[in-house]
């Protein structure tokens, strides 16, 4: 991956997240380029960081790995400024494009391609992210590897077997942050209901959060066991858990994910 050039089309958030982890794990920036019709963002990166500004056409001509990080609107128009330039060309191609499939992306570009479906989520901004993969049949297990260096470099990344199981992994860890964010919010404005001062309430709040996570992660056992070591017989855990379960809170995350991934689906459509 260091000896590879890397082109960003499209400069926002998510691209930048990468840039920012390649950049941590000693990729030269001399040999990262970035555009955007955005030029305020291009030249954020450029002065902070040290890539290189280039245009789509540049980008196109002269760059081993081409990561597509536009709004789904502007997929069209993005793909049709690369094409001419590709001719002769074989980069390989990551989108993370939501609702952009990769029979739609080959239209654009032209067939014969190595193309991956990426689905990332913002905790890539901090190095923390996690995304799905999914690549097409014209991908090298090498360049895969490569992919997977990529990604690796904001956080984890997985192999899907399916390209529809992009649309589960949008709904699961695409969305999730929002909905953990959520559960969050409503726990710490619980907690000053109680009468805790609301920066306390907060702290305690994103630390909870965080070390409940770092254990599920770091420990053999199962979310299930790990719940249960929490939840003592007559205990307050097992007093909130059941106000939970009559609430039907299982019942409401279910049906909250399955929407996730059915707007996925309908995206997918709406963008041909």
């Amino acid at each position: 991956m260091s000896a590879r050039n890397i082109g960003f089309i499209g400069s926002g958030n998510m691209a930048r997240s990468i840039v920012l982890g390649l950049l941590a794990k000693g990729h030269d920036p001399a040999r990262i380029s970035t555009a955007d019709i955005d030029t305020v963002k291009v030249e954020r990166l450029v002065r902070e960081h040290g890539v290189n500004a280039a245009s789509n056409e540049q980008i196109a001509q002269n760059c081993d790995l081409i990561v597509l990080a536009v709004k789904p609107r502007s997929m069209a128009s993005a793909c049709a400024s690369l094409q001419p330039a590709l001719a002769g060309r074989a980069p390989v191609f990551v989108s993370v494009v939501a609702g952009v499939t990769l029979a739609r992306i080959e239209a654009l570009l032209g067939s014969g391609l190595a193309l991956v479906r990426c689905m990332p989520n913002t905790p890539a901004l901090i190095g923390a992210g996690a995304a799905g993969l999914y690549a097409n049949r014209h991908t090298s297990p090498e360049q895969k590897r490569g992919i997977e260096e990529l990604m690796n470099s904001v956080g984890i990344c997985a192999w899907c077997e399916r390209e529809s199981d992009i649309d589960s992994i949008t709904a699961l860890s695409g969305s999730g942050p929002a909905y953990f964010f959520l559960f969050m919010e409503a726990l710490q404005n619980a907690a000053q209901r109680l009468g805790l001062e609301q920066s306390l309430a907060e702290r305690l709040t994103s630390q909870t959060a965080l070390g409940a996570a770092e254990l599920a992660r770091a420990s053999e056992h199962g979310l299930a066991e790990l719940r249960a070591q929490v939840t003592s017989p007559g205990g307050t855990t097992e007093a909130a858990l059941a106000r939970f379960e009559q609430g039907g809170f299982r019942d409401l995350v279910d049906g909250a994910v399955a929407a996730a991934a059915e707007r996925a689906r309908e995206l997918a459509r709406e963008n041909g």
